[in-house]
């Protein structure tokens, strides 16, 4: 499947993600387009060779992305080549509308622009318009409340770190599995295992770095 397919079979992925957030001082088409952009970030990345399914894969990345609105106050910094490339598709956008009576596909505008899908998704996502924390009304300053967490990092830390687990290696997977959760001593682990005390402490802490590494990614 291609990146392009990815994005446009898992929009409905975005919503999902995005609706965990209603409510939460951001407006929710800023919250979809931060989602979308996780979207085209997972499409990119995604290994289909490693045999996991992209949904398990992208959830953790889109939710990133939507968590970073909070963290940096609904604000993301775009070029102004892209700006001007959203402008100009914003306004392609509405000449299908009033053309057609109807509100345009991403194939549509691709088809028309001329440009891929993932692009014409990643443009309309920077035509979008932020939200500030702190916004101005006529009567008074009106606050946004920051949200809590609401269980969703637990959620996206087990997904992601199921993921990187299927990437390691049997023997390494099941050094991993003993240690934290079996909740078994390094000794215990090693009888297990038929090595030294000595051998799992140092493959302990090379494959934690090697799975921080891909976490980060």
């Amino acid at each position: 499947m291609t990146r392009d397919e990815l994005v446009e079979g898992n929009l409905k992925l975005v919503h999902s993600c995005a609706n965990r957030f209603r409510n939460r001082g951001i407006e929710y088409e800023e919250l979809y387009s931060a989602g979308c952009l996780g979207l085209l970030k997972a499409a990119n990345r995604f290994d289909e060779s490693m045999g996991n399914a992209f949904s398990t894969y992208a959830v953790p990345v889109i939710l990133g992305e939507i968590k970073r609105l909070f963290r940096d106050g609904g604000t993301v910094k775009v070029s102004r080549s892209l700006k001007e490339k959203a402008a100009k598709l914003i306004k392609l956008n509405d000449e299908i509308k009033n053309r057609t009576g109807k509100e345009p596909t991403v194939s549509v505008l691709a088809e028309e622009s001329g440009l891929e899908p993932a692009q014409i998704a990643e443009l309309l996502n920077i035509a979008l318009p932020v939200i500030s924390l702190t916004s101005q009304t006529d009567e008074r300053e009106k606050q946004f409340d920051i949200p809590v967490d609401g269980g969703e990092d637990k959620i996206t830390d087990r997904l992601a770190l199921s993921q990187v687990m299927k990437t390691l290696k049997k023997d390494d997977r099941e050094l991993i599995t003993l240690r934290y959760f079996n909740c078994l001593t390094q000794t215990q682990t090693a009888k297990i295992l038929g090595i030294s005390q000595v051998q799992v402490s140092r493959k302990e802490k090379k494959i934690l770095l090697e799975m921080r590494q891909k976490l980060l990614k």
